[in-house]
């Protein structure tokens, strides 16, 4: 006969007795004893790839972002014609970490692709980006003209774009930019990010720059970000083209509000949040909280 537990005989007793034991709050006792999940992981080391996966399970799992069967988009920063060690493309092994880690989740296909301003040909290869993706087992593709659509962003400066069909088709959006200077934006992160998911005029986007990277966050409105910081761009971005501007950080950030990571590079540049001028407006509308004092933060 199996050992009784103390509550097991404690319920034989009172059923002896006529008593009737209250229901354990089993539910409310189990989720105390968990502690919340951080709202932003900030996480440290000379690995890119070690960092990277340190910030996601520190943030619960990729498990927590990822259902199995998803298909998932990483987004990199894959602008420029330039080598990972210039820091003007998100870094290659935080894009495979982040490849490896979601179909470990169980996504059924994980996609990589973006709008480069220069030839997507020499920028997927000189960014060290496209085979790094591959080898941790993502589809990475060339975004082709006939698949961009008409769509209603809905937003207050960006009525209707034409956006990459495939970045509307995938179950979560995992965007992956880099943090770096801009000569307009003063720093590009992860929403401005979202400006390689469309097509189009994109130069007039950057007449109303502020608020058209906020509609766009709020169109795609990413399932998690993680921003590379491994490498910052310090001056003449967003190309860059010297390692004189190039700081080493190595730091990997990640949480699932847009607004916040944003807010972490900014402090990261050594700027406030409220220095950039899209951030108050995005939290103006609702898209996540630039007040980095009231969030949980982890360092790792």
């Amino acid at each position: 006969m199996s050992k009784l537990t103390r509550r097991e005989v404690l319920k034989l007793f009172m059923a002896g007795a006529g008593v009737t034991l209250a229901p354990w709050p089993w539910k409310e006792a189990f989720s105390a004893a968990i502690p919340a999940a951080p709202d932003i992981v900030i996480s440290k080391g000379t690995a890119p790839a070690q960092i990277t996966e340190a910030a996601m399970r520190a943030l619960g799992g990729m498990s927590r972002f990822v259902s199995r069967g998803d298909v998932v988009l990483v987004k990199p920063n894959m602008a420029w014609d330039r080598k990972p060690e210039l820091a003007a493309t998100t870094n290659p092994e935080v894009v495979a970490t982040l490849v490896r880690l979601s179909l470990e989740a169980g996504a059924k296909e994980v996609k990589v692709f973006d709008n480069p301003c220069e030839d997507p040909r020499r920028s997927y290869v000189s960014s060290g980006i496209m085979a790094a993706a591959k080898g941790a087992g993502a589809k990475v593709s060339y975004m082709e003209e006939r698949r961009f659509r008409q769509m209603d962003l809905k937003g207050e400066v960006l009525k209707n774009w034409e956006v990459y069909q495939e970045a509307v088709e995938v179950d979560k959006v995992i965007n992956c930019p880099i943090l770096k200077h801009h000569s307009l934006a003063r720093l590009t992160m992860g929403m401005k990010n979202l400006m390689g998911l469309i097509g189009g005029d994109r130069a007039r986007i950057h007449w109303h720059l502020e608020q058209a990277i906020v509609d766009l966050a709020a169109f795609f409105r990413p399932t998690l970000v993680v921003l590379d910081a491994i490498r910052i761009l310090t001056a003449n971005g967003p190309q860059g083209g010297s390692l004189k501007y190039v700081k080493q950080l190595n730091t990997v950030a990640a949480s699932r509000d847009q607004v916040a990571i944003d807010a972490v590079g900014a402090r990261l540049f050594g700027l406030r949040p409220a220095e950039m001028a899209h951030l108050p407006i995005a939290a103006r509308r609702g898209l996540g909280h630039m007040d980095l004092t009231k969030l949980r933060i982890k360092e790792v």
